[in-house]
């Protein structure tokens, strides 16, 4: 079977190995003649770009690319990007990179057209209803990882330095036009990091299947991405060339981010405030996180835990039988089993909590969780004390 295909869901997406020398046909279908390049600073020192580059210039399109990031994005960073993009009057944006730089490259492409602060865009209401979209510059998505499926999000997320908490900035415009998909990109990142986003990759799809929200669209998508990462993420893992697996990991990806329209939980509420207030790469947090909201969770979620176990075929399709797969997978890919194991701390569980209970995502969790119940969730997971 030739892993290739031109998809329209969510979004017009180009899939497939080899396919990054169409960039410039997709950047004439968009209209687009003097893109901005956005990716991040270690990308951006890589052949990999130094080839997009090329195949534009090639096609008589100079970019300029735009690398001024942290690992987790902060409102500065944007504001930098569209004093970049309006300085070297591009006109379109090719975000190149793992979830942050893509998030960045969205939010740039908002913001370019905007006369409002970006936090006027934050998820919460009709916030969204703000935007002027003649405004929003093309943009077009190149994933480099298989984990956040920023690729084909309508949001963004940065950092509000001055709150210390990670923000939802929300458009549907801010879905890239086009998406083009090649997992040859995906072959090189090291072990830890194909790691952490892939697992990235899993929670979306679980948490979006467990969440309670009606879905079926997005429950049949979510199911099968859990299956890929069961059947194709250890193969990535163990050979970064293996092209079948990195092509099956990117479409995981994608299928979680497309799935979790429908909802996600508690893993992510607690996370997004972790890696707000100490830099915690953000797939690593959701992985080392997993066990321990899966557990708290347990009554509302076994069967649905069950029949996954039954369809990506497990030996024991039981809620024990899923956690005792998640816990060998965490284990086979070298993820920590607490986050007291990358200097965690105990001290801002309060905090931490709070922060947890007034994330987005906590609106999916299959059970209600109070601020309390994620403190303690926190505590568990800093030591290390799963039930």
């Amino acid at each position: 079977m030739q892993l290739q295909g031109n998809w329209n869901y969510p979004t017009s997406i180009r899939f497939g190995a080899g396919r990054a020398s169409e960039l410039p046909a997709l950047c004439q279908q968009l209209g687009m003649r003097r893109p901005l390049l956005v990716t991040d600073p270690g990308l951006a020192r890589l052949p990999l770009v130094a080839r997009l580059l090329d195949y534009l210039a090639s096609a008589g399109m100079p970019a300029q690319v735009f690398s001024d990031m942290r690992p987790n994005p902060v409102g500065r960073d944007v504001y930098a990007g569209v004093n970049a993009y309006k300085e070297g009057k591009h006109d379109g944006v090719i975000a190149v990179g793992g979830g942050s730089a893509l998030d960045v490259g969205k939010a740039i492409a908002l913001m370019v057209g905007q006369d409002r602060p970006l936090w006027d865009f934050e998820d919460v209401g009709d916030n969204w209803l703000r935007v002027n979209v003649a405004g929003v510059a093309p943009t077009i998505a190149v994933p480099t990882t298989s984990g956040t499926g920023s690729e084909v999000g309508r949001a963004s997320l940065i950092i509000d330095e001055e709150d210390h908490r990670k923000v939802i900035i929300f458009h549907p415009s801010m879905l890239p036009r086009l998406v083009l998909a090649d997992p040859e990109l995906t072959a090189g990142l090291p072990p830890q990091l194909t790691a952490a986003t892939g697992i990235d990759a899993l929670v979306h799809n679980l948490e979006a299947y467990c969440s309670p929200t009606y879905h079926p669209l997005a429950q049949g998508v979510a199911l099968e991405g859990m299956k890929l990462v069961h059947d194709w993420l250890p193969t990535a893992y163990a050979d970064g060339s293996h092209i079948e697996a990195r092509s099956h990991m990117l479409a995981a990806s994608i299928m979680g981010a497309t799935a979790f329209q429908k909802g996600l939980g508690g893993v992510h509420a607690l996370a997004h405030p972790i890696g707000a207030v100490f830099d915690t790469h953000h797939g690593l947090a959701n992985a080392i996180l997993l066990p321990y909201v899966l557990v708290r969770n347990r009554p509302a979620i076994a069967d649905k835990l069950a029949a996954a176990a039954r369809y990506i075929g497990l030996a024991d399709s039981s809620f024990d039988g899923f956690l005792a797969w998640i816990l060998q997978l965490r284990s086979d890919l070298g993820i920590p089993h607490s986050l007291g194991q990358i200097n965690i701390p105990a001290e801002q569980a309060s905090e931490i909590g709070r922060m947890a209970k007034a994330d987005p995502s906590d609106g999916g969790n299959p059970l209600p969780l109070s601020a309390s119940d994620y403190s303690a969730i926190y505590l568990a997971a800093v030591q290390g004390q799963l039930p």
